[in-house]
């Protein structure tokens, strides 16, 4: 059996279970269960990020110091820098591991809606009317336009929360090196990225999407408490 067809016959077993609650839109249930399932899986790794994301807040001074100390010699300050993190055991790549291992699940429910793959009846369930293979026609009308709307609007909510929370955290540029300060104020946007990510995938992967964001939001409020 396909990686495809696994997740096709998962999402109909847990939508036959949910549609006594749901009727028409058990399979949209199926997909935030199954989101939410997926994201309780990856707390730890949440966890794990947020702590990076402290401790090189942590060393921003020595960073910047670093970066006075060594700016004619931009090697060797990354070089300093390297073993500055090792020492403290702050890895960069840290905060993007939650979003690194969703990758392919996003994938896989991008294909299985996009092509049928697997989908088994799946395709043909709807929420309030949207179909969940469906994608956005450009309209807000009627019941399908209502459920974009909604969409797009807690996705837009969530990424604008992002957006100031992470521009209020971001950890400072550091002298010496060039673009660093450009990309950081840059960085707090791509939440915003998710919104244009929805309304070009299938309804199906938008929920998750819409899902997933939610969840982070959350969760990073709670472990930044």
């Amino acid at each position: 059996m396909s990686l495809f067809s696994s997740l096709g016959s998962l999402l109909t077993t847990m939508a036959d279970g949910l549609d006594p609650l749901f009727g028409a839109s058990a399979a949209a249930a199926a997909i935030v269960l199954f989101t939410l399932c997926v994201r309780a899986a990856l707390h730890p790794l949440a966890r794990a990020a947020v702590r990076g994301e402290k401790a090189r807040a942590a060393l921003a001074p020595k960073i910047t110091e670093l970066g006075r100390k060594h700016r004619d010699d931009p090697e060797r300050m990354r070089r300093a820098m390297a073993e500055l993190r090792t020492q403290e055991g702050a890895s960069p790549l840290a905060g993007c591991l939650p979003t690194l291992v969703q990758l392919p699940v996003f994938f896989v429910m991008y294909h299985v809606f996009s092509t049928g793959s697997g989908a088994g009846d799946l395709l043909d369930h709807t929420l309030a009317g949207a179909p969940l293979g469906a994608h956005w026609g450009g309209v807000f009308s009627g019941g399908p336009g209502l459920v974009y709307l909604g969409l797009f609007a807690l996705i837009a909510a969530v990424a604008t929360w992002t957006y100031l929370r992470t521009r209020k955290v971001t950890v400072p540029g550091v002298p010496g090196v060039p673009g660093v300060p450009g990309v950081a104020r840059a960085l707090p946007l791509l939440s915003f990225g998710t919104l244009f990510t929805a309304a070009v995938v299938p309804l199906a992967a938008a929920l998750y999407l819409a899902t997933s964001t939610t969840w982070t939001a959350v969760e990073r409020a709670l472990l930044h408490r």
